[in-house]
């Protein structure tokens, strides 16, 4: 089964950017398209970056995870033993390895953007601080859900 979301590498083009189909799931600083480059200021832009579509309020979200910090078993008891919240966010650093609902795996370094579909679980291959933007009803789920797997009703 191939999955609708996938890893895009982009080259950096100002004259040409390149279409992309479908959301984007991670993208690195460096293959963001460059908008704007003068002295002083770059800026750039990743269109079609998840869907927000039929969320209400976001939640901004800051993590720090050790290495080897695995939400997989806090996670059981949920929908598919998953998160089945999206999120939008930055890795600052550290590396993540992201469980897709099919089984894909995929590894977030430091330094990434990326957008986690519900349907997911992440383990920290290595110590990591990570910036999310999350649907607050949808994550205050499963945030309350790990605070009563961790410390009981």
């Amino acid at each position: 089964m191939e999955s609708r979301y996938r890893t895009v590498s982009l080259r950096r083009s100002i004259a040409r950017p390149k279409l992309i189909r479908g959301p984007i799931v991670k993208i690195a600083k460096q293959d963001i398209p460059v908008k704007i480059s003068v002295p002083g200021a770059i800026a750039r832009q990743q269109l079609e970056f998840g869907d927000a579509t039929g969320y209400s309020k976001m939640a901004g979200e800051y993590f720090s995870f050790g290495a080897g910090t695995d939400l997989a078993p806090l996670l059981e008891g949920l929908e598919n033993n998953l998160c089945q919240s999206p999120h939008w966010g930055y890795l600052i650093e550290g590396e993540i390895t992201v469980t897709y609902t099919d089984g894909r795996q995929e590894i977030v370094s430091g330094g990434d953007l990326f957008y986690w579909p519900p349907g997911h679980t992440v383990k920290a291959g290595k110590s990591s601080e990570v910036i999310l933007f999350s649907p607050q009803v949808e994550h205050c789920k499963v945030v309350n859900h790990v605070h009563k797997q961790l410390f009981g009703a």
